[in-house]
């Protein structure tokens, strides 16, 4: 189920990051009908994949049965994404609403539009996959419960994007401009979201609470346990839910709210019927674990860190795709703007971000955060027997792999074998302490590194440095796929010379006028280069002359009559010199006067 976490993120991701280049306004012809069809193809596949699975359940094992339903479940949620990733990119239904006054002053409402697409493959999947999916629930548990939970255990991933892009379209289009620019400033965005964050964690297991449909439990000697058991721990909670997750036929109980105002115990009716007395403690205790551990502090810890990560590493990481030697040639070959492959690209590195992130840095804090939680049972009981002898229910009567690990949790053979192992000797709980807390602390410094390496490129002293190696590396990569673009070699010219590397520049305007010998711009910063360039190796007055003389009788603006003037001067030729600033003194813009007349004085003097 957690997987689905992911899932909505990853879409969210898709969406966030798809941009047309400029010019394409309107989706391919026949766009509609082909995402249509390819809809009705992909819940075809799906649904004749899972009955495929549902015939051949009857003479495998149960256990196999699990495994085939949660690969297959995976393969079509991951097709979902690339279906989606194939509406946006490929389709482009994007542009389909960018005519819609309401999508741009609330651009929130077309990215829940565009997410209910993704959860509607998501429904096609769930749907066909009940026909398997149905073994494994009691008979209460109906398709359309299913379904029902799935995306309503799902939604919450998306509660915090949500309200954060609701009161951010709010704020955008309130009239207090002092407001929006601190906002739009690198402090006002990283506090915004810290704010946001920490407004969310405190109040959001009320709202997730709404969502989820949950009810105070009712009196009884459960609920009398579970209040005692927290009162030993001295945990506070605002109420003991009752959690109806399928039907109320999963056996869990979880924990949620890093306040105690707002903090909430759920537990599914499955759970009060299948577990004795003792085993509810011990679960009860596994969650309160979570809560005197600070486990959701540290949850909250890791995705700012995420968020922080990706706010840092965006300019730079989009600059170094788009500089890529590879995506020139390769967005050229296949005729598709340099642009969309770049948006592309950048896309298909922060999904793999995503996935790494929470697949391997995120996954092994829960994982071992759940074994931490599991101790916790020494501590209120001493003996972890009743915890196992759960575990050991729960792999029986749901159905679930013994043996088999997720991202999330280890498995229920490690985590039973664990437990014993610190009943023998509890100094193994103290062993898996350190560790987490030495993990904590090596999380902290390379986020603490990356944060500053991230904030020197994005505003400190390493931005201008990166982004002149950016800007080198974009026009080498241009000028290789359009050798014979003069536009190119100037605008490399330009940048070789206000660098300080002057031979380079020479020979990038040089390439201008082999292609464009008439190009006024080269001609004229050519002139100016032998005329009055810091590397006296480079100067020649005579070619500085014969350029500028070409650039004069193309035109006889005032910044061209002043390099002539320059040419002049270096070639003695005083007289000229004078009446070419003298002219382009006449002709200068209002911001250019003063200079003119100081080239003027300069030349009027040596002519003297």
């Amino acid at each position: 189920m957690f997987s689905n976490f992911i899932y909505f993120l990853v879409a969210l991701i898709v969406y966030t990051t798809c941009h047309y280049p400029e010019g394409v306004d309107s989706p391919p012809e026949h766009a509609l009908f082909y995402a249509f069809l390819s809809a009705v193809v992909f819940a075809v596949l799906s649904r004749a994949s899972f009955n495929r699975l549902a015939a051949r359940s009857a003479v495998i094992d149960r256990e196999v049965t699990d495994h085939k339903l949660n690969n297959l479940l995976t393969r079509f949620s991951i097709l979902a994404l690339f279906l989606f990733g194939m509406d946006l990119y490929f389709f482009r239904l994007k542009l389909l609403f960018s005519d819609f006054a309401i999508f741009r002053l609330f651009p929130t409402l077309e990215a829940v539009l565009f997410l209910l697409l993704f959860l509607f493959y998501l429904v096609i999947v769930w749907d066909s996959a009940w026909v398997v999916q149905k073994e494994f629930f009691s008979s209460s548990v109906s398709k359309r419960n299913f379904v029902i939970s799935n995306i309503s255990f799902s939604l919450p991933a998306l509660l915090p994007w949500f309200l954060l892009s609701v009161v951010a379209d709010i704020l955008h289009i309130l009239p207090f401009p002092f407001l929006s620019d601190f906002l739009t400033s690198p402090l006002g965005e990283v506090s915004y979201v810290l704010v946001f964050l920490v407004a969310v964690a405190v109040f959001g297991p009320y709202m997730i609470r709404r969502l989820w449909r949950c009810n105070p439990l009712e009196p009884s000697m459960v609920r009398d346990r579970i209040r005692r058991v927290c009162s030993m721990a001295q945990l506070r909670y605002a109420d003991i839910l009752k959690w109806e997750l399928f039907g109320g036929s999963m056996i869990t109980a979880g924990v949620m709210g890093i306040w105690g105002r707002f903090r909430y115990i759920l537990v599914t009716p499955a759970l009060i019927r299948l577990l004795e007395d003792d085993e509810i403690d011990s679960v009860i205790a596994h969650e309160i674990g979570h809560v005197k551990n600070h486990h959701l502090l540290y949850y909250i810890l890791f995705f700012a860190g995420y968020i922080g990560f990706i706010y840092f590493v965006f300019d730079p990481v989009m600059l170094l795709i788009y500089s890529g030697k590879g995506l020139f040639t390769v967005s050229a070959f296949l005729g598709v703007s340099h642009d969309t492959a770049v948006t592309a690209c950048f896309s298909l590195f922060l999904i793999l971000l995503f996935v790494l992130y929470f697949r391997y840095v995120f996954g092994f804090f829960m994982r071992n955060f759940e074994r931490q939680a599991d101790t916790y049972v020494f501590t209120l009981t001493r003996d972890p027997g009743a915890l196992i002898s759960t575990f050991n229910k729960i792999a029986r009567f749901s159905g679930q792999s013994w043996d088999k690990p997720n991202w999330h949790h280890f498995s229920i053979k490690e985590r039973v074998r664990f437990l014993e192992k610190c009943r023998y000797d509890e100094s193994y709980i103290k062993q898996h302490d350190r560790k987490l807390k030495f993990m904590i602390t090596g999380y902290v410094l390379v986020t603490i590194l990356v944060f500053g390496l991230g904030y020197s490129v994005n505003f400190g002293s390493g931005n201008k440095l990166f982004k002149n190696y950016i800007a080198e590396k974009v026009l080498e990569r241009k000028i290789r796929v359009e050798p014979e673009n003069s536009d190119l070699y100037t605008i490399v010219g330009d940048y070789y010379y206000d660098m300080g590397k002057y031979e380079e520049a020479r020979g990038a305007w040089e390439n201008v006028l082999r292609i464009d010998p008439e190009n006024l711009h080269a001609l004229n910063n050519l002139a100016w280069l032998y005329a009055t360039c810091e590397d006296k190796s480079l100067r020649n007055g005579k070619k500085a002359l014969e350029l500028s003389k070409q650039a004069l009788e193309i035109s006889r603006e005032a910044f061209i009559l002043d390099t002539y003037a320059e040419a002049c001067y270096v070639n003695n030729d005083m007289g000229n010199a004078v009446k070419a600033a003298k002219e382009a003194l006449s002709k200068a813009d209002s911001s250019k006067v003063t200079y003119y007349k100081q080239q003027l004085s300069r030349f009027i003097g040596e002519e003297s």
